[in-house]
Formats: structure tokens, C-alpha cells, sequence
């Protein structure tokens, strides 16, 4: 009598990690809507380009050559850059996404009309930027923090658009928006042209210290109740 044929035994087949794309279920949680005011396209991209490559899509809009159509790994690549195509619409304003969006389009492919609906033009685009900056003051804005993040913002803006400045031009034009009770501090700036990060520093420590200096004299200023 034959043997029974003995069933064989279970092979494992190794599971491929699901990729770490499908782990964000709301971009607009990780990176802020692009409208070129509240958010400039300077720090647009950094955000963007800085997730990209956390999640391992930075190939999707770096320009990297997708795999072949008849490659096993196609399909996975096309599904992946449909979502981050996604992405990149999900994240521009309604007035930008209508430049924008296109049919049968790649994620890089519209990263590249992202980026030239900012760099087309650089000319007008610079010269507004650098008149906003050189018009820019402390007294038009609600604090020195915020102040500091403006000129910072426009110049980033300037870079991208291939106008950049170096740590003592950056300087200068954080000093020239002071007012007078900052004459102390803009002279020193003006006189050591510190690095941009330390600039900002010193700015925002004499700001702490001019603040405290106020409330000490309107302490010392305030009318003193009678005693009986």
C-alpha cells in the first residue's frame, strides 16, 4: 500500500513593509497651504522637500527617472506619485492650485509649474520684494519677533528667486527698520555686522531688556496711594 502524500509544510512569505506615504491621512497637517503671502514659496518648498524625504518621495519631484512600465515596481511608483501629486494640490491655495493642475500629470511635473509660476517673471517679482524690504519697519509690526520673521521671510523669498544676500547685507537691512530707542543696539549691529543668527539674537535680547526697562519706569511712575 502507498504512502500517503504528507502535506507540506507552510512556506513564510516575507510581507513588504507598507511604505511610509500611506502612514498621513491629511497633508495640510504637516505642511502649511502655499498662498505666497502667509506662507512664502521659499519656505513652502523647505517644508515640502523636508517630507518628501522624511517619507522617501523625494525622487517623485527631484527629477529622478521613474522605473521602466514593464518593471514589477511601476505600479507601486505610479501609485505612490498619484499621491504625491496629490499632495502638492492639497497644499496650494485655491488661487494658485487653477495654475496649477493639469490632466495626466506627474508629481514633478507639477512641481515644476509650482515653480515657475514664482520664478517666471523674477525681475518685477524681485524689485517688489526688495521695495517691501526696504520699506519694511519695527513700528509697522506687532513685535520684534515678528518683525525679525518678515525680514527673514522676504529674504528668503529673494533667494529663491536667485537674488541672495549675504549675512551682512542681511544685517543692515534687519537694522535700518529700527526706531530710535534701538539706536544702542542698531549701532553695534552696524559696527560688529555679526552673523544673521546672532544679529537676530542680540536684537531680541535688547528688546527683552528695553521691555523690562519700561515696566520698571512705569512702576516707578505710577501714582502712590496715601496712607492714613
Amino acid at each position: 500500500m502507498a504512502d500517503k502524500a504528507q502535506p507540506s509544510a507552510p512556506t513564510d512569505t516575507p510581507t513588504k513593509p507598507l511604505h511610509p506615504i500611506y502612514t498621513i491621512s491629511n497633508i495640510q497637517h504637516k505642511v502649511r497651504v502655499l498662498d505666497g503671502t502667509k506662507v512664502s514659496n521659499a519656505n513652502w518648498v523647505k517644508f515640502f522637500t523636508l517630507h518628501a524625504k522624511g517619507y522617501n518621495v523625494l525622487s517623485h519631484i527631484d527629477g529622478s527617472l521613474p522605473p521602466d512600465k514593464d518593471s514589477p515596481e511601476f505600479s507601486s511608483w505610479e501609485n505612490i506619485n498619484s499621491i504625491v501629486l496629490q499632495w502638492i494640490y492639497e497644499i496650494l491655495s485655491d488661487d494658485l492650485v487653477v495654475h496649477v493642475i493639469a490632466d495626466e500629470s506627474t508629481a514633478f511635473k507639477a512641481w515644476q509649474r509650482v515653480k515657475r509660476l514664482f520664478v517666471n517673471n523674477k525681475g518685477p517679482r524681485s524689485q517688489a520684494l526688495q521695495h517691501e524690504l526696504a520699506n519694511l519697519t519695527l513700528a509697522s509690526m506687532p513685535s520684534v519677533e515678528a518683525y525679525c520673521q518678515k525680514v527673514r521671510e522676504l529674504m528668503d523669498q529673494l533667494h529663491a528667486l536667485d537674488f541672495t544676500m549675504k549675512d551682512q547685507q542681511r544685517v543692515l537691512h534687519l537694522v535700518k527698520g529700527l526706531p530710535r530707542e534701538y539706536d544702542t543696539i542698531a549701532s553695534i549691529l552696524n559696527n560688529s555686522l555679526p552673523p544673521w543668527e546672532d544679529a537676530i539674537e542680540q536684537l531680541l535680547s535688547e528688546a527683552g531688556r528695553l521691555k523690562i526697562q519700561d515696566a520698571v519706569t512705569n512702576n516707578c511712575n505710577a501714582p502712590k496711594m496715601k496712607t492714613q
